[in-house]
């Protein structure tokens, strides 16, 4: 009796898919451990924290609700997500900055107006 041999991956127990070209490993992290991000707050967990991505990649920062802007420092990195705490609130963003000079603006024009 003879047996044919087959080539990889097509006999019985081979893990079709696993071990290829495409998704083999993690590219690198665009955060690093102990560097400092300001951000939004865009979900909540299951567990309660809140979740924001940075560069696309998901970080959970306890503590925090949908909508809050905080400062945060990056304190885990794992294969798919991040962890992060809270360090404080996050700075004026350059769109509040520019509607703070624009107020400004008026009220100067109102001023030399009345003039």
């Amino acid at each position: 009796m003879r047996y044919e041999r087959r080539g990889r991956g097509e006999g019985r127990g081979e893990r079709r898919g696993f071990g290829g070209g495409f998704g083999r490993g993690f590219p690198p992290k665009p955060v690093e451990i102990g560097k400092e991000y300001d951000v939004e707050i865009q979900e909540t967990s299951r567990r309660g924290e809140g979740i924001t991505r940075i560069k696309g990649l998901v970080t959970f920062v306890p503590n925090t609700k949908p909508g809050d802007h905080v400062r945060i420092k990056i304190t885990r990195i794992s294969r798919r997500f991040a962890e992060a705490e809270v360090v404080g609130e996050a700075e004026a963003k350059a769109e509040e900055e520019a509607e703070a000079a624009e107020e400004a603006e008026e009220a100067e024009e109102g001023e030399t107006e009345e003039t």
